[in-house]
């Protein structure tokens, strides 16, 4: 019997060399690649006891060939050298017959990308399935021992990315990723959370499983309260999913025809541009795009070439930018920026115990869960809070409450923010826990 190993990703000495000889044998007016080669591997529990232990390698080797304003593109996941040669010669052919493209923009020329060097951890690269498993078993045998059945998942990933064009365009990255989540229930309680690292040293494990633990234990027998309008601290992994809405719809296309809570419009409802520089958010909300924040050290590319680099999204609850599209930001005489990626939102000294501590009365979210649109325009949502809501009543914790689902404009609610706790990386975003002053509950829900 052979043991599994972390398989070997190729170097970035590999992947740029191959980069480069498929844009060398391109015979196109113009040619993008992009190949992209890594690791993933994820240990799945349930009930306290392990459930799945997968692996899978991915590679993609994609090639887009240019005719003046006609192109198309091919993929393949060989690297053996006939079949690169066929990918090339697919991507060529198609790329004749294509229509031509009404919003077509010329290759990319060469950018300028931030001097430094993103974090990869050789540990995390080469962590086995046998190491991801004593992590597991220790975190089963902690749910065991308080009575609670634990569920959750422990993945590891790692990455090399190369992408290059015909104008001598080159961009090259690599990055490492841990993530570990844990959900804790017993009867009518439950208690969950997540956590990312670029190293898995850097997790919180088993300190983390222990809290949740004794928040699931704590949530048992909830009671009802009435829907309304409540003042709210979030925990960072809640507030985390509902800021990432916030950004996304950032688009500068989107906002300047009409389609965004970015929208400005006259009185016949005509757009007459964005809200970029009025004060739409409590002077508290700081929020940036910064790859090379600690917890994060990310690449310094996009997968399209175009550089990553920080940028003041909001300043003092005032937005200073959009997302701005090649195509769009020609059109509109900008600078294209990419996407508003990764999310890093300025924090506090504070914990979020502090937060509580200052509530006289209101509802503590530890998750948001199943947001969705109720309107794309305003930027209104619906989701439920799960795992763990709590009545706070003169600066503590007073009991458990039953879950709620909300109705709530997003820019509403970071117009409300009014204090903010220390900063923690969920994803590849990272925020701190958030108290507003409203928010609004319209329902009483089943979920646990």
């Amino acid at each position: 019997m052979t043991l599994a190993t972390a398989p070997t990703l190729l170097s970035e000495d590999q992947v740029l060399s191959i980069v480069e000889n498929v844009i060398k044998q391109s015979e196109a007016e113009g040619v993008f690649v992009s190949l992209t080669t890594g690791e993933e591997s994820l240990s799945r529990y349930s009930e306290n006891q392990m459930t799945q232990n997968i692996s899978r390698t991915r590679l993609n080797l994609s090639v887009t060939s240019y005719f003046g304003r006609k192109s198309a593109s091919s993929s393949t996941t060989d690297l053996d050298p006939e079949a690169i040669k066929e990918t090339i010669q697919r991507s060529q052919e198609l790329a004749r017959i294509a229509p031509e493209d009404p919003e077509w923009m010329p290759l990319l020329e060469p950018q300028t990308y931030e001097d430094r060097t993103p974090a990869f951890d050789s540990k995390t690269a080469a962590f086995s399935p046998i190491e991801r498993g004593e992590i597991v078993q220790r975190v089963c045998a902690l749910s065991g021992k308080a009575g609670v059945e634990g569920s959750g998942t422990l993945s590891t990933e790692a990455f090399v990315r190369v992408v290059g064009n015909s104008l001598g365009l080159l961009a090259q990255d690599r990055a490492t990723e841990a993530d570990f989540s844990f959900t804790a229930r017993l009867e009518d309680g439950s208690g969950w959370g997540q956590r990312t690292a670029y190293a898995i040293d850097q997790l919180p494990i088993e300190s983390l499983t222990e809290q949740l633990i004794e928040r699931a234990l704590a949530s048992r027998s909830p009671r009802e309260i009435k829907p309304g309008v409540y003042p709210v601290v979030f925990d960072g992994a809640a507030f985390s999913d509902l800021l990432s809405w916030v950004i996304w719809n950032l688009d500068a296309r989107a906002a300047d025809e009409g389609r965004s809570f970015m929208s400005r419009s006259d009185e016949s409802g005509k757009p007459i541009g964005n809200r970029v520089g009025e004060q739409m958010f409590s002077p508290l909300v700081q929020v940036q795009r910064n790859p090379a924040h600690p917890l994060l050290q990310l690449g310094t590319s996009f997968g399209d070439g175009l550089s990553n680099y920080y940028t003041n999204v909001i300043k003092d609850g005032v937005p200073q930018t959009l997302s701005y599209g090649r195509y769009w930001a020609q059109q509109q005489g900008k600078e294209p920026t990419g996407a508003m990626f990764p999310i890093v939102m300025t924090g506090s000294d504070q914990s979020l115990a502090d937060l509580i501590s200052q509530t006289e009365r209101g509802i503590l979210v530890n998750r948001a869960w199943y947001v969705r649109y109720v309107n794309p325009r305003t930027l209104e949502v619906t989701g439920m809070t799960r795992d763990g809501t709590f009545w706070i009543e003169d600066g503590q914790i007073a009991y458990p409450i039953k879950n709620l689902r909300f109705n709530q404009s997003l820019p509403q609610m970071l117009g409300a923010v009014d204090a903010l706790s220390t900063v923690q990386r969920y994803g590849s975003s990272v925020v701190p826990g958030v108290r507003v002053k409203a928010f609004n509950f319209s329902s009483v829900t089943d979920s646990v």
